[in-house]
Order: C-alpha cells, then structure tokens, then sequence
C-alpha cells in the first residue's frame, strides 16, 4: 500500500488506449508526471484492438520509470482497472494466463508483462471516467489518436500471429 504524506514523491502516469475500428489502427498515448517533469509517450499500430492498445500504454508507462517506484496510475479502462483491484489477475496467474470457466484469456502476453512491471513497482490504481474532460485522460487519448493517424506503423506481432491461426484453424478433415 502506498502511503502518501507530504515526503513521498509519487509519479503519476495517465494511460489511455483508441482504436479506429475494433480491431484496426491503434494506439496508446502516455503522460507521466514525476517532480515537476512532464514527459509524454505515444505509439501507433496498423492492426490491432483497443484492450490491448490500454495495456500497452500502461506497460509503456510502467516501462519508463525507475524500478522501486511509487505511482498513481491512472486509466479510463474498466477491463484493466477491475482486473487489478479485483483480483483477476492474481487468479490468471494462478490459472498460469487461463480464465476461470470456459473461455480463453484475452491478451496473455500484455497481462503477464503487466504483472511483471507490477512486481518492481508500487502501483494505486486509480480509474478515471473517459472523455469527461479530465485534462490528462484527454490528453493521452488525443496521443493514442495521433499515433494511429501516422503512416509508419508498428506490427503488433502478437495479435497479427493470434489473428492468422485463428484465420488457419483446420477443419475436420484438414
């Protein structure tokens, strides 16, 4: 648990996540507030979904400080949010990366890469409502739009691969 009081120097990471389409471009945008610095992070993807473009940003964010750190993190994502706080992840983990029932786990590689930055960092979550005019959560969805708007693209290998096989799936007698 983070304690705050005046000595504690916390960095604040806003994270957000768009897509144009579902699946389809995009990107996360990331604003990181740590002393008095501002430093901003954005990266776009020519094919790809939105709950991943929100995990990514929070592990870019997450990527970009010093190990040990106490943050804030704060995202308008519900699915990443509620995973943390509730516990999913910790019985994903458990379940080594499958959910509890039927059903496959979305996105393994981001959540295993996001519980390893979890364990060198001291994180609160903090979930703030999308486009309500919150000034940093505008801010990074404005970086995530921007991102996908560019030409140069990155692959998000993962979910291209995931896409193919299951694109590939053989059928009865294939």
């Amino acid at each position: 648990m983070i304690k705050e009081n005046p000595e504690t120097k916390l960095i604040n990471i806003y994270s957000d996540g768009a897509c144009s389409g579902n699946p389809g471009r995009g990107g996360y945008g990331v604003v990181i507030m740590n002393k008095g610095q501002l430093r901003e992070l954005s990266q776009g993807y020519r094919l790809t979904t939105n709950n991943r473009m929100e995990l990514m940003g929070v592990i870019a964010g997450l990527r970009a400080i010093p190990d040990g750190s106490m943050v804030r993190m704060h995202s308008d994502s519900k699915y990443i949010v509620d995973a943390i706080k509730n516990g999913w992840l910790d019985i994903w983990r458990a379940k080594k990366w499958r959910k509890t029932g039927k059903g496959k786990l979305l996105n393994p590689d981001l959540w295993q890469e996001l519980d390893e930055l979890l364990h060198r960092h001291q994180v609160r979550w903090v979930w703030v409502k999308g486009h309500a005019g919150h000034p940093e959560n505008e801010r990074c969805d404005w970086l995530a739009v921007q991102a996908y708007s560019k030409a140069d693209l990155l692959v998000d290998r993962v979910y291209e691969e995931t896409q193919r096989e299951n694109e590939i799936q053989p059928g009865l007698f294939g």
